[in-house]
């Protein structure tokens, strides 16, 4: 009986040694522990075979039970929770990036679309202005391509001009811009018959200078409201031959488009005015110009 408890001792510390093993003192002693189990193992099967030779299945099972092990099922993925969580927090922060840069190209679109809404409302507003004063639409002395361009043509008046005003000739040591200026006071003041020769005389004798440009476009302006559609055609396309350069030679090819159609040509060459402003100067034009031109090209049923 001594011998029997002594083997029963024996199995249950046999068995109760891998939980040891596994809870006790580390992986450093894992090894070690494992060794030492299974030599007792080995020892307590020679003594219950010394014991029970004939076997049939008298063998002494340990009355201390280690509690089994939770099995991984099978199909599970082997990483770990914090290796899961993290490849999911990296997805999130890929599709965030996406997402904000998706929003910021969207947002730009909105601030062209609001600036070429002003630029338009703005246009809009000052020609609303013009028709209810009752006033033609004065033309800048400053550059105007690709930021503010002059209002369209004013309707052909014909006949005599209105009553002269006194408009005052300015006086510095530039004769061409004195001679520009001077003729745009007069257009202004639809003093056109004076307007006329003084705006020649710019180009004639300063053709290289800056206000060369202004002259000549503001020239073809000055015929088209006198009613002489055909001389301002000339003078427009002249001014994009002879200055393709110039700062107002993008305006000049809008008004020889305005001048066609009041000719009455056809609208194919209406179209190919319209071609050229923007295959030339496309990127000088300004919102407000663009927009004109879209709205020549649809009203001339161009493609």
């Amino acid at each position: 009986m001594r011998l029997i408890a002594t083997l029963a001792a024996v199995a249950a510390l046999a068995a109760a040694m891998p939980t040891a093993a596994q809870t006790g003192r580390g992986t450093t002693q894992g090894g070690a522990i494992e060794g030492r189990v299974d030599r007792l193992e080995r020892e307590m099967r020679a003594v219950q075979r010394k014991v029970f030779p004939g076997g049939a299945g008298q063998t002494i099972e340990p009355q201390i039970i280690p509690p089994q092990q939770p099995q991984t099922a099978p199909g599970l993925p082997a990483t770990s929770v914090v290796a899961d969580l993290n490849a999911r927090v990296s997805a999130m922060e890929s599709q965030l990036s996406q997402m904000t840069g998706q929003i910021e190209q969207s947002q730009y679109r909105v601030r062209q679309l609001e600036e070429a809404f002003n630029a338009y409302k703005r246009s809009t507003d000052a020609r609303l202005k013009v028709l209810e004063s009752g006033a033609a639409p004065a033309e800048t002395e400053e550059p105007v391509t690709g930021a503010t361009r002059p209002g369209p043509a004013r309707p052909a008046v014909g006949g005599p001009a209105t009553p002269a005003v006194s408009v005052e000739r300015p006086k510095s040591d530039d004769p061409a811009e004195d001679g520009y200026v001077y003729g745009y006071r007069l257009w202004q003041a639809k003093q056109y018959d004076k307007a006329i020769p003084e705006l020649r005389t710019v180009v004639q004798k300063y053709p290289k200078h800056r206000r060369a440009s202004y002259s000549q476009n503001l020239l073809g302006r000055a015929l088209l409201d006198q009613g002489k559609p055909a001389l301002a055609a000339t003078a427009f396309f002249e001014s994009y031959q002879k200055m393709p350069n110039g700062e107002r030679a993008p305006d000049s090819l809008y008004y020889l488009a305005q001048a066609l159609v009041k000719m009455k040509k056809p609208a194919s060459e209406v179209c190919k005015v319209y071609d050229e402003l923007t295959q030339v100067y496309g990127d000088r034009l300004s919102e407000a110009m663009k927009m004109d031109v879209a709205t020549g090209r649809s009203a001339s049923k161009c493609k």
